[in-house]
């Protein structure tokens, strides 16, 4: 099992951007898919993206794809989430979650903290 800690939410205005940080502890990182999900006020958490263990495959949501970009930095223990061209509609709260190479919650078995994105208008 990992644990995971996000940092880079904030606040921003609609068409700009952030870079989110998701940086895991254990030696084992490398060996699982990392996902970002998302969860706005009154709604249930959502996919966003994903990546797999050696970072040659990605996956995202048909509301982000085109405008996010996930990657990763096995040397550092870290996964990231670049986003662009933000909208308000990505006002939420961010969490990144260690697991399977699947969108499904139940496939993520380490879940950090979350970190909040609000994109004004």
């Amino acid at each position: 099992q990992v644990q995971l800690v996000e940092s880079g939410g904030g606040l921003v205005q609609a068409g700009g951007s952030l870079r989110l940080s998701c940086a895991a502890s254990g030696r084992t990182f490398r060996s699982y898919a990392v996902g970002w999900f998302r969860q706005a006020p009154g709604k249930e958490r959502e996919f966003v993206a994903v990546i797999n263990g050696d970072g040659g495959s990605t996956h995202y949501a048909d509301s982000v794809r085109g405008r996010f970009t996930i990657s990763r930095d096995n040397a550092k223990n870290t996964v990231y989430l670049q986003m662009n061209s933000l909208k308000p509609e990505d006002t939420a709260v961010y969490v990144c979650a260690a697991g399977s190479f699947r969108t499904t919650l139940s496939e993520f078995g380490s879940w950090g903290q979350g970190t909040q994105v609000t994109v004004s208008s």
